[in-house]
């Protein structure tokens, strides 16, 4: 066995803080009467808001990966929930985006929004070259898995 450097420390505690993440959304979703799915999407949906992008039901299932039919019950499930809806472009009425409902996020925020806090008080403690340096892995690592996904 390889020796076990600071490295692969970094690696197993970025699995170990994965798998938190994952139990802590699934318990928001079991809470909530919503499917793992349903969380991811309304984290896309907010994910895109915030970046000023509008999100289109097609565009949401290439992102998690549903097909047409999946997009579609998903979208039916967290409309009739009331944690989205969907709105008619002005411009061309034949394109429909799919937004977060304001209630839907203060649900969220009831529940990461403590999560959320303890994060930022820790990034609080790293100075501007450490936040880069962690920015950078972060987004390195969230590409690579993305590049495994697409390879899949």
């Amino acid at each position: 066995m390889a020796e076990q450097g600071p490295e692969m420390e970094i690696v197993h505690l970025l699995r170990a803080v994965a798998v938190e993440l994952g139990a802590h959304s699934a318990r928001f979703a079991q809470r909530h009467g919503m499917h793992p799915t349903d969380v991811r999407a309304l984290i896309a949906l907010m994910d895109a808001s915030r970046s000023g992008e509008a999100m289109t039901a097609g565009r949401l299932g290439a992102a998690l990966g549903l097909n047409s039919a999946g997009t579609t019950a998903l979208v039916d499930r967290l409309e009739r929930a009331g944690h989205v809806r969907r709105v008619r472009d002005d411009r061309d009425r034949r394109r429909v985006t799919v937004e977060v409902d304001e209630r839907a996020v203060g649900l969220g925020w009831s529940h990461f929004g403590p999560l959320i806090g303890r994060a930022v008080e820790l990034l609080r403690g790293y100075d501007e070259r450490e936040l880069r340096a962690i920015g950078s892995f972060l987004a390195g690592m969230r590409e690579a898995a993305a590049e495994d996904g697409r390879e899949a």
